[in-house]
């Protein structure tokens, strides 16, 4: 089926998730620009030169990455990043535990792998690269590794944390590359990122997102608690397998709900990307609160 019988096909009136999602990841990295721009400084590290002095960003009520943020002089810290910092420093911190509990009860309670599908810009970028691949009719391997390696890649980099005694993957995630990049120039993380471009577009299908991203990992072991769900009505459900075609995270996270052995997408790898539930032709999937 061509990309246009696909959209022909999809069932109308349903929530779009997907165009929501793509606006909600722009706005966040637009989020984090404006406190740079509004202190009067230049995106990618520029500087605008001049003898007057500027406020800087840190002055103003937001201001931040996804690993670390002020939001009107409370400290937000990514947990993943705090348990690396943890590993490699051989210490603890109370502000540390406070800082990032904030976000790790709230991706806990809604669903871990929120963060991939609707915050994470590389997840966006890759959807481009799913766009591309298509458009090239370049065909790629669809279970190039085991979904559950990201938990044990994750685990790995918290051990290498600790041996070299610094936060391993913080220097080298595409996640900082692409918004570090944006607020302060930064460059570390831009071979992983061309790495995983490439890897995507002659490798395998998702096979970041899926199968090796340790941030996803980490997200992976906390969705496994998430309170929003998929859902399914089987009696509703043709078992026509169109929701897996199209699931970002990966198909067989969808078999447990379809055959009829659960009445939700129990695995903690689902990021509540929606796709499948605006693929259904009949309707049978929908977000459901509660497990």
């Amino acid at each position: 089926m061509s990309d246009e019988q696909e959209k022909k096909s999809q069932p109308k009136g349903r929530f779009p998730f997907t165009v929501v999602r793509h606006v909600v990841q722009v706005l966040i990295l637009v989020l984090f620009a404006v406190p740079v721009v509004a202190a009067g400084w230049s995106l990618f590290g520029g500087t605008l030169g001049g003898n007057d002095a500027i406020r800087t960003p840190a002055d103003l009520p937001f201001f931040g990455t996804l690993s670390s943020s002020s939001v009107f002089g409370i400290t937000l810290l990514d947990p993943f990043a705090v348990l690396q910092t943890i590993a490699a420093s051989k210490s603890f911190s109370l502000d540390w535990l406070i800082g990032l509990l904030p976000l790790l009860v709230v991706y806990a309670l809604i669903r871990g792998r929120v963060f991939c599908g609707w915050v994470c810009p590389v997840n966006l970028l890759l959807e481009i690269v799913d766009w591309l691949r298509k458009k090239l009719h370049v065909n790629v391997e669809e279970h190039a590794v085991p979904r559950h390696a990201k938990v044990y890649v994750a685990l790995g980099v918290l051990v290498l944390s600790a041996v070299l005694s610094f936060p391993v993957f913080e220097a080298l995630s595409p996640v900082g590359f692409i918004v570090k990049g944006i607020v302060f120039g930064g460059v570390a993380g831009g071979i992983t990122l061309l790495a995983i471009i490439l890897a995507e577009l002659f490798w395998g299908h998702r096979v970041w997102c899926r199968s090796i991203c340790p941030l996803g990992g980490f997200y992976e072991v906390v969705g496994k608690v998430g309170l929003v769900n998929v859902k399914i009505d089987h009696e509703t459900c043709i078992g026509c397998n169109k929701c897996k075609k199209v699931c970002l995270c990966d198909p067989e996270i969808l078999e447990p709900a379809v055959d009829g052995g659960d009445s939700i997408v129990r695995a903690g790898d689902c990021m509540l990307c929606g796709k499948c539930i605006e693929t259904c032709p009949v309707k049978a999937l929908d977000i459901k609160i509660g497990r």
